[in-house]
């Protein structure tokens, strides 16, 4: 399930305590979710009692609890807990490992794209100024991916709009950022927030890891080549399980019930070597499921993506979305090693999903970079 989904679930179960009396307050447009703070729990978080306590004239977790027993018995969802004051701490069922890649490998650019500002027109007025032509446009078109439609005029105007106005009034640039050729401009003109003035330097054309730019652009092009030398080595892109088969089964329930290793029997016997043995099996669990943890920062960066664009159009804030490409593209670098083969590997099932994984990364990454108006190149 994704945040979107994930997000359309809770709002449904706020419908249904309002459609059936338990709640008297006006169904919100939409329900935000995000990544659980310090001292949270669970896979996704919610405040959303909190914003209706108030207006249904209840406790917040009073209204977290009603909400947690419709979501309880949710698809998708394994469990909800209420914590604080009365938030909702989400756990997603694993049916489908493979989910999240596959949806964004089908939808390709699309992916993010939502309807929560379907039907609504704005119109962005900016001034005669480099940094605002630039962030206008992209605001144009991350407004378009969550349903909208926006139109830019320049200048002032007294003339009443039917449309909703957004005045985009960015910090300038402090000199003429067209020195760093296209691409490299726009990134540097929308990396920063609106308020924060952005710099203007060779930094921005650097083929370095300290250049947030290079690390986005070759983030994708390593997805290419991931790509082509897997195709070398006779295997393609399968969503799945992107666990070693050695790490699934350690992280099965034992006959216990626990997670992990069976307790030994106590008492036995120990045979010559077989503390080597246990050792090496040990190490060779850890290593499987250390290159198994690679893959989280990646697949998560990944998940929060539509929501980073639904915040980015209603906030009006192209940056928000710059700054997430930065976080997919370094969870895909600390990831991409784990995607091959090494050694005397063979391709396993666990691989092709990597593979498709990784895909779904460079498919985030070529879009993001679409919507700043920067090209993606396959070769850096």
């Amino acid at each position: 399930m994704t945040p979107v989904e994930l997000s359309r679930t809770v709002l449904r179960a706020v419908r249904r305590a309002v459609d059936d009396g338990e709640l008297s307050v006006a169904v919100p447009a939409r329900v935000v979710v995000e990544r659980p703070r310090p001292g949270g729990c669970g896979d996704y978080s919610t405040n959303v009692a909190l914003q209706l306590a108030g207006p249904a004239g209840r406790p917040p977790r009073h209204v977290a609890e009603l909400l947690s027993r419709r979501l309880s018995d949710s698809p998708g969802i394994a469990g909800v807990e209420v914590t604080g004051p009365g938030f909702l701490n989400l756990t997603l069922t694993d049916d489908d490992p493979g989910a999240l890649a596959r949806e964004i490998l089908a939808r390709g650019g699309g992916y993010g794209g939502s309807d929560v500002l379907a039907g609504q027109r704005f119109e962005i007025r900016i001034p005669y100024e480099a940094r605002a032509e630039v962030v206008a446009d992209s605001l144009r078109r991350v407004l378009a991916t969550q349903g909208a439609q926006a139109h830019v005029v320049h200048g002032e105007t007294a003339e009443p709009s039917a449309a909703q106005v957004v005045n985009l009034r960015p910090v300038p640039a402090p000199c003429d950022p067209a020195v760093l050729g296209r691409d490299a401009s726009r990134w540097a003109l929308l990396l920063p927030a609106a308020h924060d003035r952005p710099r203007i330097d060779d930094e921005h054309l650097a083929q370095r890891e300290s250049n947030p730019l290079f690390r986005v652009r070759y983030a994708h092009a390593r997805t290419r080549a991931l790509t082509g030398n897997a195709a070398a080595l006779g295997f393609t892109a399968e969503p799945g399980d992107v666990r070693d088969q050695a790490s699934a089964t350690s992280d099965a329930p034992s006959a216990t019930g626990a997670l992990g290793d069976a307790p030994s029997a106590p008492d036995a016997p120990s045979a010559p070597g077989d503390v080597g043995d246990h050792d090496a099996a040990t190490g060779a669990g850890d290593a499987t499921r250390a290159r198994a943890n690679t893959a989280a920062p990646l697949h998560a960066a990944l998940s929060i993506y539509p929501q980073t664009l639904t915040l980015a159009a209603t906030h009006h804030a192209p940056d928000r979305l710059a700054r997430q490409l930065v976080v997919v593209a370094d969870a895909l670098l600390g990831f991409e090693h784990t995607v091959l083969p090494q050694g005397e590997e063979k391709p396993s099932a666990a691989h092709r999903a990597r593979l498709a994984l990784a895909e779904a990364a460079g498919a985030v990454l070529a879009g993001g970079l679409s919507l700043l108006g920067i090209d993606a190149p396959e070769h850096l």
